[in-house]
């Protein structure tokens, strides 16, 4: 009787084809420039914000300003923690970041991105939790353009039939 089969090696072994050489995947490498700082660049809406971390107290310095001074509502500076509280890593690093572009909330979310980037590149254990928060993606929903002929970009004028 014929010898049985059971894996993918014993199939290619008696079809008489090579197998494929096992992929190894390397690790991570953290990414840190001469002091010791991580870099990332965050964007959401039409917000940049340039964001270097290194290991700290947890101060977070925005376009020179306390966070508490440039992000003065809660809600914002609650956006600003998240990186940190998913990673386990509060009060662990200086946040240094400089913005530009598009409003309050969009700052914002541009240095939350840009931190979880910064994050991941300096250690990149961290980066399967703040994947799976969803922090690393970058949020591409932007303002639609206004049309020709409209009140706004999908908006009509009201219509009058008289």
């Amino acid at each position: 009787m014929a010898e049985e089969i059971n894996t993918l090696e014993d199939l290619a072994e008696v079809a008489g084809i090579e197998t494929a050489p096992e992929v190894v995947e390397t690790p991570r490498e953290p990414v840190r420039d001469d002091l010791g700082r991580s870099y990332a660049t965050g964007k959401r809406k039409d917000a940049i914000a340039r964001v270097w971390i290194k290991p700290g107290s947890g101060k977070v310095t925005v376009n020179g300003k306390a966070q508490n001074d440039y992000f003065a509502r809660p809600v914002l500076q609650m956006i600003l923690a998240q990186p940190f509280s998913v990673s386990g890593t509060e009060g662990q690093f200086d946040v240094v970041a400089t913005v530009k572009g598009g409003g309050l909330s969009g700052q914002a979310g541009a240095v939350k991105h840009g931190i979880s980037k910064a994050l991941q590149l300096y250690d990149p254990s961290l980066r399967g939790a703040l994947k799976a928060a969803g922090f690393l993606t970058r949020d591409s929903r932007v303002v639609e353009r206004k049309k020709y002929g409209k009140a706004k970009a999908r908006k009509s004028f009201q219509f009058s039939k008289r």
